[in-house]
């Protein structure tokens, strides 16, 4: 889907930083990094000002006739997650998700979407801290709360306020590429990518090239990653970090939050999605290239992870 227009949908008593990741990734001109932007605008009911969080307060909204004809509509935490926003706003999102546009929750502005009825049947994830309250109101939803963020079918969540930045580096990479999403997180002083199936309770965000406070770890990471096109196995990484493999494994899952195996796929699948939007080389090529030994255990992983084949993805980018 083409994403050309994003609003912010606010109602009242904005989480400011939730609001500001949104800003900062679809409201700030990056064209000096090459990254083509959005039609952006911040909006309410009415255009009515709105208290933040923290005591200020933001005027000069947009209305939400903006936010009627968005290809995207993200909605940050908006207080009292306890009783539903105004009808206007989840009118908006509601019709929004029926004409095929994508609606966005931040954390507890998760509960919107849930009042909007717009997570009935599908994955989502919330807070880990409003877990229990959240299935008590929407039990219809497919909570998976050990997930960063969730992405099902145009209805997208994030968990806790930080991972609303992994969910719009998700976004980014949708819609713009890995070189965008990259770029973009480099600015930003983020992780390039944090999957959204890695667990909430990961001690610290950790980028793609280190981890956290752990030398051991990042250095490890930064290896590989020098050396994508070549097997490994967690023994070699381990005896090379000097350590035993029990303990490089709990370390490596305590600075990550993920597996490995699982770490050193979603490097490969990053490489050869940048590989294939520069085109050039041929799927075989970027097999080998990204340390599979052949092209068809490629597209499998490829299939698998990103829901989508590597010529049709090439396709689609290239276009």
């Amino acid at each position: 889907m083409d994403v050309n227009r994003v609003a912010v949908v606010l109602a009242d008593r904005v989480s400011p930083f939730e609001l500001g990741v949104a800003c900062e990734v679809f409201g700030t001109d990056r064209s000096a990094d090459g990254i083509e932007g959005w039609d952006f605008a911040v909006c309410s009911p009415a255009g009515s000002a709105v208290e933040s969080w923290s005591g200020f307060g933001l005027s000069g909204l947009r209305d939400l006739d903006f936010a009627a004809s968005a290809d995207l509509l993200i909605v940050p935490t908006c207080a009292p997650r306890t009783a539903p926003p105004p009808a206007p706003v989840l009118d908006v999102l509601r019709d929004a998700a029926g004409r095929g546009a994508w609606v966005a929750g931040f954390c507890a502005g998760v509960f919107t979407l849930g009042y909007a009825g717009l997570l009935d049947g599908r994955r989502c994830t919330v807070h880990w801290v409003y877990e229990a309250e959240f299935r008590a109101r929407f039990p219809a939803a497919e909570v998976d709360t050990q997930a960063l963020y969730a992405d099902d079918g145009g209805v997208l969540t994030s968990a806790g306020t930080v991972a609303a930045v992994d969910l719009c580096l998700h976004l980014v990479r949708r819609l713009r590429g890995v070189a965008a999403a990259t770029t973009l997180a480099r600015r930003m002083v983020a992780a390039p990518h944090r999957a959204g199936g890695q667990a909430q309770f990961v001690q610290a965000p950790v980028p793609a090239t280190a981890a956290g406070d752990d030398a051991v770890v990042a250095e490890a990471l930064e290896w590989v990653e020098r050396r994508l096109d070549q097997p490994f196995t967690v023994a070699e990484l381990a005896r090379r970090s000097g350590l035993g493999e029990r303990t490089f494994l709990r370390r490596f899952s305590a600075a990550t939050g993920t597996t490995p195996h699982r770490w050193l796929t979603e490097r490969r699948l990053d490489r050869a999605q940048a590989l294939l939007e520069a085109g050039g080389l041929s799927v075989e090529d970027i097999a080998t290239a990204c340390g599979y030994a052949s092209a068809a255990a490629l597209r499998h992983q490829f299939s698998k992870l990103r829901g989508t084949s590597p010529s049709s993805y090439r396709t689609a980018f290239r276009g």
